[in-house]
């Protein structure tokens, strides 16, 4: 009997919903995997690990699940879940035990962070930051990115307090897309996490955003990752 196929769980950064994902989930929903986006609400780290944890009680297992920047926290810490097989990141942040997302970012700063103005206890993206964000997008659509636009709590990159117990990619497999045009999340930052953890790492390049610049690339690289936890 063949191995099932993992259902794919996408797991999002700041300034972002699920969404950000639609032009890659048709494409592997045709390939015959069960997808779903998990829309978490940006206000606590706990509160983001919660709902990807009650995501994964509502799909099939085994689960490969992927995260796009600030989502490569949320992927790390909930994939330990034994239902989980492997892991991709996209542009993505990948704290180690203690360390914090904004740690991370400290050590390779990057110029998005001059776009942004916390109001009302949020961190919103200013209009002219998808230049940093989106920057290979179409006008067109780079509007659309800020139009829905989700800003995240101002803090909440300093609020992972993760042990060696949590660290998914210490114990499962990971895939890393790197993007070398990033603004966001600088391209060397991207480089250490992905080589700390040992990831099968592509490049590609473009801006923070692949999924949406180049979706068939990543639609490519899920879908090895995908063959790969399930001959495995």
């Amino acid at each position: 009997m063949p191995a099932q196929k993992p259902t794919i769980v996408f797991c999002h950064g700041i300034w972002a919903d699920g969404s950000c994902f639609s032009k890659v989930i048709p494409a592997l929903q045709a390939d015959g995997h069960e997808v779903i986006a998990v829309q978490y609400g940006l206000d606590s780290f706990e509160e983001d690990l919660a709902t990807v944890k009650r995501t994964l009680n509502r799909v099939g297992s085994p689960v490969l699940l992927v995260g796009h920047s600030y989502g490569g926290a949320t992927i790390t810490a909930s994939g330990t879940n034994e239902r989980v097989v492997g892991l991709v990141y996209i542009a993505a942040v990948a704290p180690d035990a203690g360390e914090t997302v904004q740690d991370q970012l400290d050590k390779y700063p990057s110029d998005i962070f001059s776009r942004v103005e916390v109001a009302d206890g949020r961190a919103w993206m200013l209009p002219n930051g998808t230049e940093f964000f989106a920057g290979d997008l179409s006008e067109t659509e780079q509007k659309l990115v800020w139009a829905t636009h989700y800003a995240p709590v101002y803090d909440l990159f300093r609020q992972q307090k993760l042990s060696a117990d949590d660290i998914a990619w210490r114990s499962k497999p990971s895939w890393y897309i790197l993007a070398t045009q990033d603004r966001t999340v600088h391209p060397d930052l991207q480089r250490w996490v992905s080589k700390r953890m040992g990831a099968t790492v592509t490049e590609v390049a473009s801006s923070h955003v692949p999924m949406l610049s180049q979706p068939d690339l990543v639609i490519e690289v899920i879908r090895k990752a995908a063959a790969a936890v399930q001959k495995g």
